[in-house]
């Protein structure tokens, strides 16, 4: 059984080149192949893992809160449960990922993995490295508290939403990132409903090509024999069509609309991580008004000299101190964090663009010799 860890450790394995392969159903259990390279160069990891192994790894990611600064890391987003026989409630909430049979769905896993193998504070959690190469199948975690309370942290969103940042690169931040995050869940959802009407126009041009063999008939007639002909070249149309329709499909699942997705789990992530930044920062501010409240304003000595003294409760100024150095951890390792995420958003956003239109271009292309090859037969017979 896989041990509950938290020492640091180096990982054993390319972390750049982390692949999920292949799914396995068993009954209402899906199981992921994950193959990953060894250091060494002498060979590969071969691990099977359920989502409940991968939420194993992402809740012993989350529970060392003894590690300075550990909320201020932007944590990889792990994307939400896939099912074998998803609700429409499922459907939605897993957008493009619910799509490809899932192809989608291990990209996402993938990219999951090679987010958190490349993190320098993850990456040292040992539960990472037996993840990705240990043969036996992972323990049961008990509940435990962690870094995400959600549904606490709904309310506190709403409470906290508007509070005023002491430092003005952070108040930056969270204004920029609560705009991005409405825009990136919105750009996912508007495209997602591009790439199901194309996916319904190849499966109306299938059916409507499939239709059109219905009207050919074995006749001697020369204006039947005629009509029959022009049925099945136009039939041919439409199968191109709708071929063309399936590729474009395919292409902007594959490259805008996996990249789409993750910018928008990505932005969602980065918004957590600031709330529990702000969090902290209403604590420290909490436990100051607390200390100066406690401090008497003057007492006299008991020898009778005029000499003031001001006591403050030992207990209040170590807990106010303990407080202040959390935040300055978390500020610091936060500040890191966001400068890496802006950086690794932009070039992952600028690769999903440069191949969707790599994509597209090629299967304009093909496309476009196959409609002229058969608008050139057409005229030739015509």
């Amino acid at each position: 059984m896989m041990e509950e860890v938290k020492e640091t450790s180096t990982l054993s394995v390319h972390g750049h080149n982390i692949k999920v392969t292949e799914v396995l159903e068993d009954g209402d259990t899906l199981t992921f192949l994950i193959v990953s390279q060894k250091l060494s160069g002498t060979g590969e990891h071969h691990v099977a893992r359920t989502y409940d192994d991968f939420e194993w790894l992402q809740q012993l990611l989350f529970s060392p809160e003894d590690e300075p600064g550990i909320q201020g890391v932007i944590f990889p987003s792990l994307p939400a449960k896939a099912h074998v026989n998803p609700s429409a409630k499922v459907m939605k909430q897993l957008g493009f990922l619910a799509l490809g049979e899932w192809q989608l769905y291990c990209k996402a896993l993938e990219s999951f993995l090679r987010q958190v193998a490349a993190h320098s504070i993850l990456s040292k959690n040992k539960a990472v490295e037996i993840f990705l190469t240990s043969s036996e199948p992972p323990g049961r975690q008990r509940a435990r508290k962690n870094l995400f309370n959600r549904l606490s942290q709904a309310v506190e969103e709403r409470r906290k939403e508007g509070y005023k940042d002491v430092d003005e690169f952070f108040q930056t931040e969270r204004n920029h990132n609560l705009v991005l995050t409405s825009y990136a869940k919105t750009a996912a959802e508007r495209f997602l409903d591009v790439v199901q009407s194309e996916q319904k126009i190849a499966v109306a041009c299938a059916h409507f090509s499939a239709s059109l063999h219905l009207c050919v008939e074995p006749v001697e007639d020369s204006d039947q024999q005629a009509f029959s002909k022009a049925c099945v070249k136009l039939s041919e149309v439409f199968d191109s069509i709708k071929k063309n329709m399936t590729s474009v499909a395919e292409n902007n699942m594959n490259t805008l609309g996996l990249g789409l997705d993750l910018e928008s789990r990505c932005q969602e992530a980065e918004k957590e991580m600031l709330f529990r930044r702000t969090c902290k920062l209403v604590e420290l501010e909490a436990a100051r008004r607390n200390a100066e409240k406690a401090k008497p304003l003057k007492k006299a000595s008991v020898s009778g000299s005029d000499v003031n003294a001001v006591f403050w409760p030992a207990g209040m100024e170590e807990a106010m101190k303990t407080t202040e150095m959390e935040f300055n951890h978390i500020c610091v390792v936060a500040k890191q964090e966001v400068h890496r995420f802006r950086a690794a958003r932009v070039k992952m956003l600028q690769q999903a663009l440069v191949q969707w239109g790599e994509k597209q271009l090629l299967t304009a292309k093909e496309s476009a010799d196959q409609f002229n090859q058969q608008l050139q037969a057409y005229s030739g017979e015509a």
